[in-house]
């Protein structure tokens, strides 16, 4: 039987059938305390690919922290061919603040392929390009809405290379969005790489959702499957894949400011000309509406009812045709996650203009 390679990150050799968790030095607080980025390495016996999860790249995005440490805690890891990295924070600093940024205001995943000899943010993202992402074959980036917003469980990422959208099909998210790659991102570094990429957002912002964790959870471990680092399994799916690409998605901003009442939950479908919400002033004089553009599905929005002219308040995802199967898909997908055991088949269901990315 061939073994895997040996693995070697921060000076440390991981060999086949190790675990091991390394700490790379990052800069240290300003009260002289160390910080360090914790990998956590599954290095498999058997060859495979290599699979890197990061999350917290933002640091206030917390949801991922908890999917890596159920995928870590995972009976089937025993399992693995070739090697998982595993970064449950990336953004130290600013999980320790419980900010989106860093201490000098930057934010993270704008600040990729970083400099040694740059700011802070660049030197975290220059870390982790030549010492972690080096080594990866795939990656998967777990993120959350903004504060005060929240997103329906999605898969953004480039579809138009087949093998990234394969993946991002077995991933199992119930929307799916062809999203163009930013500047400065994990995502676009990634790529310059020819790293298959996905980006899952799902949540909000310093909440711990269990819908969006176990969703999360589970496409993970069916990403880990569909690369064959783990078996797959002998019981049948409750389901045939049935999989809908979002042609494209738009935002609807607050005409004016004022008190918001919402008028639909994530996850709905809503017509053209549908009452998305009421926007009035504080004392109830005037009031206006905010109105969808065409017919779509609900995939994040504002949960703040405090909101400027302008400002972002529904984003939306835009289906040429069968957008009543799509809700049928994002209902079934409630279901399935809103309570789920560990010997479940996973269900499958399934382009971007982004916040949160």
């Amino acid at each position: 039987m061939a073994l895997n390679k040996t693995v070697t990150i921060g000076g440390e050799q991981v060999l086949p059938g190790q675990t091991k968790s390394i700490d790379i030095p990052l800069a240290a607080m300003y009260t002289h305390t160390d910080v360090g980025l914790t990998v956590h390495v599954i290095n498999g016996k058997r060859p495979g690919p290599c699979l890197l999860l990061t999350a917290a790249v933002h640091g206030d995005e917390i949801n991922g922290v908890e999917i890596i440490r159920q995928v870590l805690g995972s009976k089937q890891i025993s399992k693995l061919r070739g090697t998982l990295l595993a970064i449950p924070v990336v953004n130290v600093h600013g999980f320790l603040n419980q900010s989106r940024y860093l201490p000098d205001g930057r934010d993270l995943n704008r600040s990729f392929p970083g400099n040694l000899k740059g700011s802070l943010a660049g030197r975290v993202a220059h870390t982790l390009i030549n010492k972690i992402l080096c080594h990866a074959s795939h990656c998967i980036d777990l993120h959350t809405g903004a504060r005060h917003r929240t997103n329906l469980p999605q898969i953004r990422t480039d579809l138009s290379q087949p093998e990234t959208q394969e993946l991002a099909l077995a991933f199992g998210s119930p929307v799916i969005l062809d999203a163009q790659l930013r500047e400065g991102s994990l995502r676009q570094a990634a790529a310059e790489r020819d790293i298959p990429f996905l980006l899952y957002e799902a949540g909000e912002a310093l909440r711990f959702d269990e819908f969006s964790i176990r969703a999360g959870t589970r496409g993970v471990i069916n990403i880990m499957r569909a690369l064959n680092m783990l078996p797959h399994t002998a019981k049948p799916a409750k389901r045939a894949p049935v999989v809908t690409i979002a042609d494209d998605s738009r935002w609807v901003r607050a005409p004016n400011s004022g008190v918001m009442r919402t008028m639909v939950r994530l996850g709905a479908r809503v017509k053209k000309g549908t009452v998305l919400a009421y926007i009035s002033d504080p004392i109830g004089l005037g009031q206006e509406t905010v109105i969808a553009p065409a017919e779509s599905i609900v995939i994040g929005l504002t949960n703040l009812p405090l909101v400027h002219e302008g400002e972002a308040l529904f984003h939306l995802a835009n289906y040429s045709k069968k957008i009543h199967q799509v809700a049928n898909q994002v209902a079934t997908f409630h279901d399935t996650f809103g309570s789920i055991s560990d010997d479940e088949e996973p269900f499958f269901i399934g382009q971007d203009e982004s916040l949160e990315d």
